[in-house]
């Protein structure tokens, strides 16, 4: 499994907005980011893996929809949250 539970209650813990935010967007980016990083670093061992390929492209997307939909909302909340997860953009 790649993201532990440890692993992910101290993103959530990292990035949420309120006790027991678990489902702002900025929860669910960073949750995203941290396995797309996960499945990256997979792909430079396990080059050939075409199925996890299409699952990492699949998260891109919803990332960049979640990131879509934050930057219409809150222009400021979108902005420190792509500088604290260092994306480009």
């Amino acid at each position: 499994m790649p993201l532990t539970k440890e692993r992910k209650d101290s993103v959530i813990q990292a990035y949420k907005r309120h006790e027991g935010d678990t489902g702002s967007p900025e929860v669910q980016i960073a949750l995203m980011t941290e396995r797309i990083n996960y499945l990256t670093e997979h792909f430079r061992q396990f080059a050939a893996d075409h199925h996890s390929r299409r699952g990492l492209l699949r998260i891109v997307g919803q990332r960049r929809r979640l990131l879509d939909y934050l930057r219409a909302k809150d222009v400021d909340r979108y902005r420190a949250l792509i500088d604290r997860l260092g994306l480009r953009k």
